[in-house]
């Protein structure tokens, strides 16, 4: 699969980033992209959220916006995938281009929008999975032009939690307006009060935060969240913020920013709220995990799970069987048995 990508990554990359991905979502749709060969990693197994996990690798929110491949996704390797953002109402997005690849940077800019078809498309698709292929989860969001964010997320959990695995209230893109600001202390508490509530089945229900918030803002949101009973939180989201090695000539671009540049700052925001939680809630690391050595980094910060996206775009999706091993090597250098074993190793030393 990895030989495969870097004899079509130049064809790839010769396209606009939006068209490639949508022709990628194409030919996954449509069955043109062989599974993976399945590797047996028992130490890779894991539980979380009351769901249980082939391995801790999942595919983040943003790629398949519409559940319209989920079943072949997973057939790549994948221990779960997150579909979406779905907002209730279908919307267009911001205008294009919105995608820059900085390719020197092994990094990603967009700035779509939450550009996805809707609740009513999303489900139709989302219910087409084959639940025996692995965990699903539903990543909802609101409308850019909503009066009402709270009602929003409402209707998107009771239209989606029927259906997912779990779902994912995400209040950290930083490309709708507004949107970020559900992340103070007043304003989630009166979300996440709202949504459980509104929860009447046992869906595990997952929080997304920036990965730009300081230690005082983290502080609050980790009060809100154990407040409320949250199952876990996935962090983090794109960054505003602009490392100044960045060397792409779209570095300037507005929007979130993803892919290695992203790393070190996702990560020190893990350690910091598995810290500040005390390990008490299970975490979702995410930004910039391109090997087994980055996905492993991110466990011991006090990942349960970790996800990645814009390692696709580089690497292909041989990338997440490699991880697999790689990371199970990983563990039996360090004499782990199982991943749980490894979850915060380097967050609780000082």
């Amino acid at each position: 699969m990895e030989k495969l990508f870097k004899l079509i990554r130049p064809f790839v990359h010769g396209l606009p980033p939006e068209m490639a991905h949508n022709l990628g979502l194409r030919v996954l749709r449509h069955g043109c992209l062989p599974p993976a060969r399945a590797g047996a990693f028992p130490s890779l197994e894991i539980e979380a959220f009351g769901l249980h996990f082939k391995n801790p690798i999942g595919l983040a929110a943003g790629f398949d916006k519409n559940a319209v491949a989920i079943n072949a996704l997973l057939a790549q390797g994948f221990g779960f995938v997150e579909a979406g953002t779905v907002t209730p109402l279908p919307q267009p997005g911001n205008p294009k281009p919105r995608i820059f690849r900085l390719r020197r940077d092994e990094a990603v800019i967009n700035r779509l929008g939450f550009n996805n078809r809707g609740l009513e498309y999303f489900v139709k698709h989302f219910t087409r999975r084959d639940k025996s292929k692995g965990i699903a989860g539903a990543n909802i969001g609101r409308n850019k032009n909503s009066d009402d964010a709270v009602a929003d997320y409402i209707t998107g959990l009771r239209t989606v939690s029927p259906h997912a695995d779990y779902v994912t209230v995400n209040i950290s893109s930083p490309n709708t307006q507004g949107l970020r600001a559900l992340q103070q202390r007043d304003a989630l508490t009166e979300l996440l009060s709202a949504l459980q509530q509104e929860r009447n089945n046992n869906v595990p229900l997952l929080l997304k935060i920036a990965p730009d918030l300081d230690d005082a803002e983290m502080e609050a949101v980790a009060e809100v969240v154990l407040a409320h009973h949250i199952n876990g939180v996935i962090i983090s989201n794109t960054t505003i913020s602009r490392p100044e090695s960045l060397i792409g000539k779209h570095a300037a671009q507005i929007g979130g920013l993803s892919g290695r540049p992203l790393f070190d700052l996702s990560t020190a925001r893990l350690k910091r709220f598995y810290r500040i939680t005390n390990g008490k809630i299970p975490l979702v690391g995410v930004g910039g995990i391109s090997s087994a050595h980055d996905a492993y980094i991110k466990i011991r910060a006090g990942a349960t799970l970790v996800q990645l996206y814009s390692a696709l775009v580089y690497n292909g999706f041989g990338i997440v069987q490699d991880i697999q091993r790689g990371l199970a090597a990983l563990l039996a250098r360090d004499g782990f048995t199982h991943v749980g074993q490894a979850v915060g190793a380097d967050a609780t030393m000082r």
